[in-house]
């Protein structure tokens, strides 16, 4: 990054577009302009009201595809229920691929698809990296992603089937769902239920990823995640919530490795988009040198 900014006299430039004011978003938000702050990029919020148009937000975002300083664009979901149910559809459509850091738009994700991606999702990108930075093999292994959305399940499919892995995604009307989990040796659960992943699911010594953030706020849920006396059910009762992933806390005696919620998928999902950002900087600047020529 500082190379970057000493070559162009300009930092990496990100633009995040908060709609509304959701709790979560904020705390979210607040996270990655702090990230990018941090390591030098330029991160702007861009705020519009939750009683803002669709078309006063995709006006918004065509402004940003003309910017000279931003080189990536997100969108921060989720939308204001008053934007209509296919507004996110409508954005991902409308951000310059090249400045589609979080990897949804059509062209980047049939990218992806292919084989040769140029700006996938950040959490999936983000599991990718914490496989490899801890030395757990892909190529030949059977992978199980719990979760078939087009921000996590199915992207993260195609890149563990593009390292070789053998991969199933399952969903909620995929039968005996535990049995099918248990032949994996990665496993991936990204569907936003707090602790569906219980030891019935994971074959003793396999890699679990819990990709999942939910807040607990029932002392009935709270009691069946942690036994008493566990520190986290103590914390749930000083402040009447606590962060859980997809999968529940008796994995660790089972797992090779899992990951913790909160600060494992997380943080390198805030990581991979800061990543995102440089590589489409870099990109931009190629293609004007290009055009130059």
């Amino acid at each position: 990054m500082a190379a970057f900014t000493a070559r162009h006299h300009r930092p990496p430039g990100l633009a995040i577009v908060l709609v509304g004011e959701n709790p979560a978003s904020e705390v979210y938000v607040r996270n990655k302009l702090k990230s990018g702050r941090a390591v030098g990029f330029l991160a702007d919020l861009e705020r519009l009201p939750a009683a803002a148009s669709l078309a006063d937000l995709l006006g918004l975002v065509e402004r940003l595809n003309g910017s000279d300083q931003h080189d990536g664009i997100l969108v921060q979901a989720p939308l204001p229920n008053g934007l209509g149910p296919d507004a996110a559809t409508h954005v991902f459509d409308a951000i310059a691929p090249e400045k589609d850091v979080d990897g949804f738009a059509p062209g980047n994700v049939g990218r992806l698809v292919q084989g040769r991606p140029s700006l996938a999702p950040c959490t999936p990108l983000g599991v990718i990296e914490i496989l490899t930075r801890e030395g757990i093999a892909i190529a030949g292994r059977r992978a199980c992603v719990i979760g078939r959305s087009e921000i996590v399940g199915k992207p993260m499919a195609s890149l563990l089937l593009q390292r070789d892995a053998t991969v199933t995604i399952c969903h909620s009307k995929t039968p005996d769902l535990a049995a099918v989990c248990r032949e994996a040796d990665i496993l991936v659960a990204a569907v936003g239920r707090a602790g569906l992943v219980t030891r019935s699911f994971v074959k003793p010594g396999a890699t679990v990823v819990d990709v999942g953030m939910n807040t607990v706020t029932d002392p009935a849920i709270a009691a069946t995640l942690f036994p008493e006396g566990h520190a986290r059910l103590r914390l749930f009762r000083e402040r009447g919530t606590v962060l859980v992933g997809d999968v529940h806390p008796e994995v660790a005696e089972v797992a090779g490795a899992l990951t913790p919620v909160p600060g494992g998928v997380g943080p390198m999902t805030i990581a991979m988009l800061m990543m995102n950002t440089l590589r489409a900087a870099i990109a931009r600047v190629a293609a004007g040198q290009t055009r130059a020529r």
